[in-house]
């Protein structure tokens, strides 16, 4: 699934997406009454390093502080380790 179509499946569902991220999504958990993004941590912080030029400590401290530990309701998304990935997607996949 690409981000369109992730955008397209969660209409009117309480659904978060992180703003900027869009290229770290790896899926979607279905699992539950409301859809939650999965996004690849690692990927994240390659943006920030990228994008905003942080270097490693800063983009990881800038997404555990301002996003990975934020809760924002029952969609709030799932951050996943690219060495949880394919679990992951193999989970996703039995859904």
């Amino acid at each position: 699934m690409n981000t369109k179509e992730i955008q397209q499946a969660v209409e009117n569902n309480e659904t978060m997406f992180v703003d900027g991220f869009d290229d770290a999504i790896i899926g979607l958990d279905t699992s539950g009454d409301v859809f939650r993004v999965i996004y690849d941590r690692e990927k994240m912080i390659d943006i920030l390093r990228d994008r905003d030029r942080m270097d490693l400590d800063e983009a990881i401290d800038y997404l555990e502080y301002n996003v990975w530990g934020a809760y924002v309701g029952e969609g709030t998304p799932i951050y996943a380790h690219e060495g949880n990935k394919e679990g992951v997607l193999e989970l996703m996949s039995q859904l």
